[in-house]
């Protein structure tokens, strides 16, 4: 999932970021509002965490750009203001959700997981695809009890498929949203990351979970079961 990061102080944004590729999500970051109204118009990105008091242009009027121009992403807002008609404003010009600082990174992950899976129709941080369930706060993945070794690279890629089960995935598709832009792309590495998936969830070939679409992508054929919404 590919995050995108907009605050003006650099040490709490080099923390952020830090913590965030450590938890596996690919992240744009800048100190500066336009550049970062630029990344969420241009890129794909899946999620924003945006500073309210940017120097050059405030938090509230990037959101509003991007919601007049139907970006859709989920925003988490950060603000140093604790008075509640700031952060009724935020909510209300299209941010779906706020910190205000000082904050513990465990509680900004926690609603940043909440927002991603609300986002593709998830209530709940356990996703369940036929006889496969991904929890998303503990990164444990079972198949019928059983549990998988999955590393870090495979976890995205099946996180990814999961949240959109059903959907035919280019493989741009996946690779704009699990690295970042100067990261070095190989379509071969996703290939063989899809297939050792397929052996780890399907040993003995039975399920045939993410199948190949001649053409356009890769899709996870298990039934998702409905959001608790």
């Amino acid at each position: 999932m590919r995050i995108l990061v907009i605050e003006d102080e650099d040490t709490l944004r080099a923390q952020l970021v830090d913590r965030l590729r450590r938890e596996g999500y690919a992240v744009d970051e800048t100190g500066l509002g336009k550049e970062g109204e630029f990344y969420g118009l241009e890129y794909p990105i899946d999620a924003a965490i945006v500073d309210l008091g940017l120097p050059d242009l405030p938090g509230t009027a990037i959101i509003e750009s991007w919601r007049r121009q139907k970006k859709s992403f989920p925003v988490l807002i950060l603000t140093a203001r604790g008075r509640w008609e700031d952060k009724v404003a935020g909510l209300e010009i299209g941010a779906d959700d706020y910190l205000v600082k000082p904050f513990y990174q465990e509680e900004l992950l926690a609603r940043l997981r909440a927002l991603l899976r609300r986002a593709a129709g998830w209530s709940q941080s356990r996703i369940e695809c036929g006889p496969l369930v991904m929890e998303l706060g503990t990164k444990r993945v079972m198949v019928e009890g059983r549990e998988l070794d999955l590393t870090a690279l495979e976890f995205k890629v099946l996180e990814f498929l999961m949240l959109r089960a059903g959907d035919v995935l280019s493989k741009s598709d996946l690779t704009e949203h699990l690295y970042e832009d100067d990261a070095e792309r190989d379509s071969n590495v996703l290939e063989v990351i899809i297939g050792r998936l397929r052996k780890k969830i399907d040993p003995d070939r039975q399920l045939n979970p993410i199948e190949t679409i001649r053409g356009q992508g890769y899709r996870l054929r298990l039934a998702a079961r409905p959001s608790q919404a």
